[in-house]
């Protein structure tokens, strides 16, 4: 008899990284990286389930959490088998209770539940077939590709038939660019440098040490004081010499005049992009800060909550670099619809994974993107940040300053079950002991 899914579970988890300012900006100045955890149970054999997640910073997820549990009751009752079948058919059913959808179409925290069941899908699409997210996607037909994605909305940038053409190109090259990916990896970049909570001291040794293991391209968090912004990228650049990259991050916090001024005063410094300078929604600041500070690009869409943003920022050239974030947009099949318009576009994608378990998502998003949908890793790069993967069962591998293609069957985003007790909140025992 085929599994089905019997049971969604939900876990509020939350790790404590404001303690050593880990992840700090100027918009978010002491965060607790969190996950609203999903598990899909099935009655199949040796306990087959689907893990999953949403990403928020601490306070609130437990909303993320309450819709992720609300949007998985409808996931009860489908067989691995149909989900397997047709995991686009999943994704619309699990998005078709209009009185949900009315708390938020296709953005805010009901797209972030959304993103936790859709995501946990996917593993276990991965672990029933035997095969990581990446190669699950990839071995998939053009036709099957262009049949995940809701068109609705995005015909009048990007055609269903277009889609086809432009996957059914990259069908010859398909098994040499995999071979490739095994053997060499996908190019990541570091943020775990330049944090804004850390002070000059820090800043410096810390890109010293990412200089020493070797990485060529370091993000930097901006945003709060233009002063200290134009001395800690100094100090970056002095560090860094002539040949690396240097990016920098403002994470919305400042106004369209406001950005292009920073950018002005940074420019000695030789970045090359800057990233969510504005309102992540603001397609036309977006579009008006492009066009004032090329050739750096501007880098954005980690806040973009839906393909219909993401449309927008590309057709109206103010993305120079396509962030897309593993679970803020309503999971893999809608990832899939933004590599495309980002392919359709010629503008990079380099995915956010500034999070807890982002890294381990994205991974698989641009590893498919190389072998099926836009075929280069040209000026293509995975945000790497150094923390949090020990919870993971199926943690990123690096080589060098490159991400290993993951080989276990399913998303890589298990929590370990130690980790699920002892970090869920509020009772689990990282928070409940005293002064926590």
């Amino acid at each position: 008899m085929d599994a089905v899914i019997v049971d969604v579970e939900t876990v509020d988890l939350r790790f404590p990284t404001s303690r050593e300012l880990d992840g700090s900006d100027a918009m978010n100045e002491a965060p607790d990286y969190s996950a609203a955890y999903v598990v899909l149970h099935t009655d199949g054999p040796d306990g087959l389930s689907g893990h999953g997640f949403t990403f928020t910073i601490g306070r609130g997820n437990e909303l993320a959490v309450e819709a992720a549990a609300a949007i998985g009751r409808r996931a009860r009752g489908w067989s691995v088998a149909e989900l397997v079948a047709d995991p686009g058919a999943f994704s619309r059913h699990l998005q078709g209770d209009s009185q949900l959808r009315w708390l938020g179409p296709a953005k805010g925290t009901i797209q972030l539940g959304l993103a936790a069941v859709v995501n946990a899908a996917w593993d276990l699409i991965g672990r029933a077939t035997g095969r990581p997210v990446w190669k699950v996607l990839a071995d998939m037909t053009p036709r099957q590709l262009v049949d995940l994605v809701d068109w609705r909305y995005l015909r009048d940038t990007l055609t269903p038939e277009a889609a086809l053409e432009l996957l059914e190109k990259q069908v010859p090259g398909r098994a040499e660019r995999e071979a490739l990916l095994r053997e060499e990896g996908y190019p990541a970049y570091t943020t775990s440098a330049g944090w804004l909570g850390y002070d000059d001291e820090k800043l410096v040794r810390r890109c010293r040490e990412a200089v020493a293991a070797g990485w060529e391209s370091i993000k930097l968090k901006v945003g709060a004081d233009l002063d200290a912004d134009v001395r800690r990228c100094g100090l970056a650049r002095d560090v860094l010499g002539p040949g690396r990259r240097l990016m920098i991050d403002a994470n919305q916090t400042l106004g369209a005049a406001d950005a292009i001024r920073w950018m002005e005063a940074l420019a000695p410094c030789d970045i090359w992009w800057f990233e969510e300078p504005t309102s992540p929604d603001d397609v036309l600041a977006h579009a008006a800060i492009a066009r004032a500070i090329a050739p750096t690009r501007v880098a954005t869409g980690e806040h973009a909550h839906n393909a219909v943003m993401f449309k927008q920022f590309l057709a109206a050239g103010a993305m120079g670099v396509c962030q897309l974030d593993a679970a803020r947009p309503g999971g893999v099949d809608e990832a899939v619809a933004v590599l495309l318009l980002a392919a359709a576009h010629d503008v990079p994608v380099c995915p956010h994974a500034g999070g807890v378990g982002l890294c381990e998502l994205v991974q698989h998003l641009s590893m498919f993107d190389f072998v099926a949908v836009s075929g280069t890793r040209v000026d293509r790069m995975i945000e790497y940040v150094d923390h949090l993967h020990e919870h993971f069962a199926d943690p990123v591998r690096m080589r060098g300053t490159s991400y290993l293609p993951p080989t276990a069957p399913g998303y890589s985003a298990e929590i370990r079950a130690a980790t699920r007790e002892a970090y869920a909140f509020p009772d689990g025992a990282v928070w409940a002991e005293p002064g926590r």
